[in-house]
């Protein structure tokens, strides 16, 4: 059969460029989105008298039996057809016969596939939002669970003040808020209809767009026909909050890898989420997390090449757009398989609590409180951190820690210095005293997670709302 629109041309395409130009190979993951668009097309076609009665239910009918048979992978998609949209039409005219092929009254390619982008994504930002709410409600356990473990904070790797276990995993909960608000946010310009639109400059049928758009469940429709069929900014968004969630992951499977090693030994992980070595049977190797460490690369390459696909574009559609969705697929699948194994992974996870503790007591993490109990007695900021360090000299020299000291080696140092002192140095007296709104205080770390709990429902009804939406 002759291409659906070869009637121009005298001479069939080169096989090489037909396997160069193809799609098919990838955008075939758009055949529900494009069957669901092709139903609310037909169907608007009929409302508006373009179609008439008998031809609309047959077509849709055609559809629909399309539409079952690729769910049931009895349908090979051909190079030869291209892409997913002259698949899906080959099929149904060779299922239906010629009146298959009035479906494309109306339309384009150009605004019929971004149409399937917008409808796929736009359920899966919907998914994204609910996996990330798994993993904050794994964090908010593991945090409910350690409001007693005092771990060392840190800063530059090295040790900087204690804080409690709890109070550095609601760190990552706002984090992962963070993106869920952006992809919230981003569901506002995903939810938008490029459909009528035509190639770049609309239609002559007198189409019904915002009846479309009601079928599709879409909020609004494009104003503009050029920037219908030309933007890719909906997934140039999704895929930059893609990438700040992989840094985020990223950020925390360092983190899981660290206080897995035998130096650590803050946690461990469970046995289902780390393999084993080939030659070395003691080996307990946290895959996952250095996976997702890795694979944070490639969705970061898929956004640079997005963008730089774009940076040069003239209006309106150009081939080069064809680029826009092999990176987008990839992230999407990166991202599922992450969220995914995340949530389990750190609701399994096993607390070291000795260790940190241990950890806590060998350090000089509670330098600053001398520093601040010294300001409290009247000191300069200044010259109380001048003590301290020289303080902290002498026990390194002495091989001590700040507790080991009596009382006549600390009033070496300065005469302000009293028994208060050993309280003052105490993990949890220096934890609690930052009774600040956002501090490490197991008062405020409680509050904080009240809220985040609160916020979780909230988030959680958005996404069952928005997962019926965007069906």
């Amino acid at each position: 059969m002759s291409k659906l629109w070869g009637g121009r041309f005298t001479k069939k395409t080169d096989q090489l460029v037909e396997e160069y130009t193809a799609s098919i190979l990838f955008d075939k993951e758009l055949a529900e989105e494009d069957i669901q668009g092709s139903l609310a097309h037909v169907t608007m076609l009929g409302k508006c008298g373009i179609l008439p009665a008998d031809d609309v239910e047959t077509i849709k009918e055609g559809l629909l039996k399309v539409r079952n048979r690729i769910q049931r992978g009895e349908i090979e998609f051909a190079i030869a057809d291209e892409d997913i949209h002259m698949n899906i039409e080959k099929t149904l005219i060779d299922e239906i016969g010629p009146v298959g092929g009035k479906l494309h009254t109306g339309r384009s390619r150009n605004d019929q596939v971004a149409t399937d982008m917008h409808l796929y994504l736009r359920k899966r930002v919907v998914e994204f939002v609910g996996l990330l709410s798994k993993l904050q409600t794994a964090l908010i356990g593991q945090a409910k669970a350690n409001l007693d473990t005092i771990v060392p904070g840190y800063t530059h790797l090295q040790r900087a003040q204690p804080i409690l276990l709890a109070h550095h995993l609601m760190a990552y909960v706002s984090m992962f808020g963070r993106d869920i608000e952006r992809l919230q946010d981003s569901y506002k310009r995903i939810d938008a209809l490029p459909l009528g639109a035509g190639a770049l400059a609309g239609t002559t049928f007198a189409i019904d767009r915002l009846y479309t758009a009601k079928l599709l469940n879409f909020g609004r429709v494009y104003e503009n026909s050029l920037d219908a069929v030309s933007d890719r900014d909906f997934i140039v968004e999704f895929l930059a909050g893609a990438s700040l969630i992989m840094t985020h992951l990223s950020r925390l499977s360092e983190e899981l890898i660290l206080w897995s090693s035998t130096e650590f030994q803050f946690v461990e992980l469970d046995d289902a989420f780390c393999t084993g070595s080939s030659i070395m049977p003691q080996k307990k190797n946290p895959d996952v997390p250095e996976l997702v460490r890795g694979k944070t690369g490639r969705v970061y390459g898929n956004l640079i090449g997005l963008l730089t696909v774009l940076k040069s574009l003239p209006l309106a559609y150009n081939k080069d757009m064809q680029e826009d969705k092999e990176g987008m697929f990839d992230t999407v699948k990166t991202l599922q398989g992450a969220l995914q194994l995340f949530a389990p992974m750190v609701e399994t996870m096993k607390v070291r609590k000795d260790k940190m503790r241990r950890a806590v007591d060998q350090d000089f993490s509670n330098a600053t409180d001398i520093a601040d109990f010294l300001v409290n007695k009247g000191m300069p900021f200044r010259q109380a951190h001048e003590v301290i360090g020289k303080t902290v000299l002498y026990c390194i020299q002495q091989n001590k820690f700040l507790l080991d000291l009596t009382l006549d080696e600390f009033k070496q140092f300065s005469s302000l210095f009293d028994d208060r002192i050993y309280e003052v140095l105490k993990p949890e007296t220096v934890v609690n005293a930052r009774n600040v709104y956002g501090g490490t205080a197991s008062v405020q770390v409680s509050a904080a997670i009240e809220r985040a709990e609160a916020e979780l429902a909230k988030v959680q009804a958005w996404a069952e709302e928005y997962a019926a939406k965007s069906k």
